[in-house]
């Protein structure tokens, strides 16, 4: 089992503002963890930071992908290495189908990796495949990307990307925000199909619920920018039933 995802002494934030404060965070391949914690904790930052947003700033430490120095690496470089983040809040892109703006971005990753581009055969019928896998209607598929799609349908082609462009390391940043049960189900059926022995996913989330379909092998609470508790599963089942006011407690002792 290698090492994906290792991060040292993680400092960092936004606006001058540190956010992150001594952040250690180590991902296998074949792992699922979740990261859980309060409003403010750092959650979106820490994602931010490791999809090299412009916006965040790292002042301290080390992030190592895949025994690569992922801060020298530009956000389309660390894309085309097998990072993905989903987005808590998609946005629209109108003009562009999903078809162009799919093609073109799984022949901007082969072309990175010296692949030859994939045929419009071989794209045509793995596009059909994927929509299958999240339930991704077909008419969806033709139309600008995102433009006019439900909340739901949003986060569907959230995934239906995600598999098309097959990361080794996917962040689901609060994939599960305003989706109602059917497309909660139909999203974390996605992402469970497509975990493997050879990637692994961060779900950060507020809410038990999504893991209940994602099942996590390790439960991380963020809190003041640091990993204040590491456990199994059941650490979520607790937070659920008794907030993070005790957790809070102990670690300010």
């Amino acid at each position: 089992m290698a090492n994906l995802l290792n991060i040292k002494d993680l400092h960092g934030g936004v606006e001058g503002k540190e956010i992150l404060k001594g952040l250690n965070f180590e991902v296998n391949e074949g792992e699922v963890h979740a990261i859980m914690g309060p409003n403010g904790a750092g959650k979106s930052t820490f994602a931010s930071i490791l999809v090299g947003n412009p916006n965040y700033e790292v002042t301290k430490g080390e992030i190592l992908y895949k025994g690569k120095d992922l801060l020298e690496l530009s956000p389309e470089e660390r894309s085309w290495e097998g990072l993905f983040l989903s987005f808590q809040y998609p946005v629209e892109i109108p003009g562009v189908s999903m078809t162009n703006f799919m093609k073109t971005a799984m022949n901007e990753k082969r072309k990175y990796l010296g692949q030859e581009p994939i045929s419009a055969s071989d794209f045509l019928k793995m596009m059909k495949e994927k929509r299958e896998l999240v339930e991704l209607d077909n008419s969806l598929a033709s139309r600008s990307v995102n433009e006019g799609f439900s909340g739901g349908e949003k986060k569907r082609n959230e995934i239906f990307q995600m598999a098309m462009l097959e990361p080794t390391l996917s962040v689901m940043d609060e994939t599960d925000s305003g989706l109602d049960i059917d497309a909660l189900r139909i999203v974390a059926s996605g992402v469970n199909k497509l975990r493997s022995s050879k990637n692994a996913t961060i779900v950060i989330t507020h809410y038990q619920r999504l893991l209940d379909y994602i099942k996590p092998d390790f439960v991380h609470v963020l809190f003041n920018g640091r990993i204040v508790k590491s456990a199994g599963p059941e650490l979520a089942l607790e937070l659920e039933k008794k907030g993070y006011d005790w957790i809070i407690k102990e670690f300010q002792k």
